[in-house]
């Protein structure tokens, strides 16, 4: 297969790598011409010179990967907030969507100093709430039903369309044990009003009032909330260990998810520190493959060196979030685990491309190798050996394959996979760590 521009000389020609891109259908080896910051060419054994020319044999070329669950609106967020081209370009990602960082009132200031100096391509999903993530929304009695503000925030993404790509809310047995369904109605409507997707968190993220659950059953919000949305809304964290998920309380999938998906809703793994290898099992048993892959980074669960001028701990002891800065973690290394538990690339690649393209409104334009698309373009080593990883329920899994970023491009520069968060591959020399992982993970 031949797709190329011209025949002048390339920029750049990436050489002999295993191209993967759902967009062309392309999955084998390749080389990738690039020019004036644009595809230029793409075919097996590419004749014409370049400027430049780079050897990928044995390495994985990707469309530019986009993480569709960033958390990137560092102070306003405060611990919370990455850096984001620590979590973008450094990391081998080339686009980000934040995910409730910024609301109608600090929507202008994420532009600015986030957005607009990042050398990452940074989108939104808006915040339903006025608050927006202040602090990673750890003081839940912000997010009731008198912080949305419907016609702000339709207003805001509306005035906002390059920027702003849904809208981001929660749905969870702490909020809805102090507001019932009220705050998910509101965001339902801000989605309706801006024709935007709504992105709905799933699983425990507030701790409960002191009046408890309020007669609250976690496995019952999942079907309410199915009712509200439209087709191209996003049901995250399908992977979670806390309650209120896609696996109920006796360890089984929820009935409603396989309405959800015929319905056209979407799924979004959102890893964080939600994610569960047991859980994991459990959905992908019953043919629930997620569309999209966000990483759910954060200072709560990633180990970051904090900004500039910011503690390194909480002020108030008894509010420091007890997993802050407890594990390094990169998009790449999510994708190695859905290897491991038995996806395959083909699976995976989709998910942080064209999938999370669509799910944001670009297909077409970004998550592609097309000829004369922008030159977004991830570069992964896919090392073989064995390799320990770990969830935040503290099982352990083997595995034979490791993914983890080189360099991107975007838009044709490139950035070197040099972010001080990306995890130290450990290699697993001896067979008894197998046997105990065949025992932790039985």
């Amino acid at each position: 297969m031949y797709l190329g521009m011209n025949d002048a000389p390339y920029d750049l020609i990436l050489r002999g790598g295993h191209v993967v891109d759902p967009a062309t259908g392309l999955d084998g080896v390749a080389d990738v011409a690039i020019r004036d910051g644009r595809i230029a060419a793409v075919q097996a054994n590419l004749p014409g010179s370049a400027l430049e020319v780079t050897d990928l044999r044995g390495r994985i070329v990707l469309p530019g990967m986009i993480d569709t669950h960033a958390h990137v609106y560092t102070y306003v967020s405060g611990r919370f907030g990455l850096p984001a081209d620590m979590v973008g370009v450094q990391s081998g990602v080339t686009t980000l969507v934040d995910q409730g960082g910024p609301s109608c009132m600090t929507l202008p200031g994420f532009r600015h100093f986030i957005a607009e100096p990042a050398a990452s391509r940074v989108l939104a999903f808006i915040s339903a709430y006025v608050v927006g993530g202040l602090e990673g929304h750890y003081y839940p009695n912000l997010y009731g039903p008198d912080g949305v503000d419907i016609d702000a925030t339709v207003k805001a993404a509306r005035a906002n369309r390059d920027l702003v790509r849904g809208i981001k809310a929660h749905a969870e047995v702490g909020g809805f044990a102090r507001w019932g369904i009220e705050v998910m109605r509101k965001a339902a409507e801000i989605g309706r009003q801006a024709e935007l997707p709504v992105y709905i968190h799933f699983g425990q993220l507030w701790p409960l009032p002191s009046t408890g659950t309020n007669g609250v059953d976690p496995d019952g919000i999942l079907p309410d909330i199915v009712a509200l949305m439209r087709p191209g809304d996003i049901l995250a964290h399908p992977f979670t260990r806390h309650p209120g998920g896609f696996i109920d309380k006796d360890g089984r999938v929820h009935p409603i998810v396989a309405e959800a998906i015929a319905r056209g809703l979407k799924i979004d793994i959102g890893h964080g520190s939600h994610f569960s290898f047991r859980m994991a099992r459990r959905a992908l048993a019953a043919g629930i493959v997620p569309d999209t892959l966000g990483a759910d980074m954060h200072g709560y669960n990633t180990k970051v060196p904090p900004p500039p001028g910011t503690p390194a701990t909480h002020p108030d002891e008894e509010e420091a979030h007890p997993f802050a800065g407890s594990a390094r973690f990169s998009l790449s290394y999510a994708m190695t685990e859905l290897l491991a538990l038995g996806l395959s690339l083909k699976q995976i690649v989709p998910m942080v491309s064209t999938n999370a393209a669509a799910m944001i409104g670009m297909a077409g334009e970004i998550g592609t190798l097309y000829v004369g698309a922008i030159a977004d373009v991830s570069v992964l080593a896919d090392d073989r050996g064995r390799f320990r990883l770990s969830d935040n329920e503290g099982t352990e899994v083997i595995t034979d394959r490791m993914l983890s970023p080189l360099f991107c491009l975007r838009a044709g520069k490139r950035y070197e996979a040099a972010a001080p968060i990306l995890p130290q591959t450990e290699s697993v020399l001896s067979d008894n760590a197998g046997a105990r992982h065949q025992v932790a993970a039985s």
